[in-house]
């Protein structure tokens, strides 16, 4: 007898962005799905847990919830407080703009699929490339595809997926590239501002980004009309710096 998968969507925009919905649909296509995100807007809130109130759960819709929190505080609640059984992957997205190189570390979309591989369960983070008005059909279709291979696959153990899904037209996708993290940092990204009395005060945002150079690098496949799939690991030990400083630094010796 065929027993339908669970599945927990998730996002850092908010229970009614028009991505969540959109991954929402493409993930019904897969089995079951909840929906637990978050009540307002919460991007570049990182890994963020909320330790300094209660959170507050509201049911808003059949398998929809919202929480008054980060979208760690929601994948955390959902797993341990409203579902009733250990789901089988967890979706979170559609961001609108790619999460790519360093951004990775801010963003609140990848840390949900990071909190739900730290409790051991399968979990891809997708974000829709671009900067003004969004259409997610395309990255909807490439979460169902992302999303269905994990069911039947798996993931490595510790071990999570980062998609981008460049914008633009269907036709102008060139295809899916598995890729690295790069580094993507920016120039001129902190503001002087200074408000009607005079006082001085600093805008983080925005700045030219300048891109890791390498063909296999998320950022650049991207750029190049591919769709990126990143896959990002728990473990951040350098493996092969921490061989070196057992071998050649007096510390750690006694």
């Amino acid at each position: 007898m065929f027993i339908e998968p669970l599945i927990l969507v998730t996002n850092d925009d908010g229970v009614n962005a028009p991505g969540l919905l959109a991954l929402r649909k493409a993930m019904q296509a897969l089995g079951r799905v909840i929906v637990v995100a978050p009540e307002r807007d919460n991007s570049a809130v990182s890994h963020s847990l909320t330790m300094d109130r209660p959170l507050r759960v509201k049911e808003i819709g059949d398998d929809i919830f919202a929480i008054d929190g980060t979208p760690t505080d929601c994948v955390t609640i959902a797993v341990e407080k409203i579902l009733t059984e250990k789901p089988a992957l967890v979706a979170s997205g559609i961001n609108p703009g790619a999460n790519l190189g360093d951004d990775i570390s801010y963003s609140g979309t990848v840390s949900a699929a990071i909190e739900a591989t730290m409790l051991g369960i399968p979990a891809f983070a997708v974000s829709q490339a671009g900067s003004d008005v969004f259409c997610f059909e395309q990255a909807a279709k490439q979460a169902n595809s992302v999303g269905r291979e994990i069911l039947q696959r798996g993931l490595p153990r510790d071990t999570l997926l980062n998609v981008n899904v460049p914008g633009g037209k269907a036709a102008d996708i060139k295809g899916v590239q598995f890729t690295r993290q790069g580094r993507r940092v920016y120039e001129g990204a902190i503001k002087n501002t200074v408000d009607p009395w005079g006082r001085k005060h600093y805008w983080i945002g925005g700045g030219t980004p300048l891109w890791d150079s390498g063909d296999d690098v998320d950022a650049n496949v991207l750029l190049a009309g591919f769709v990126s799939i990143t896959p990002l690991h728990l473990d951040l030990t350098n493996h092969a710096a921490l061989a070196s400083l057992r071998q050649q630094w007096p510390l750690g010796k006694g």
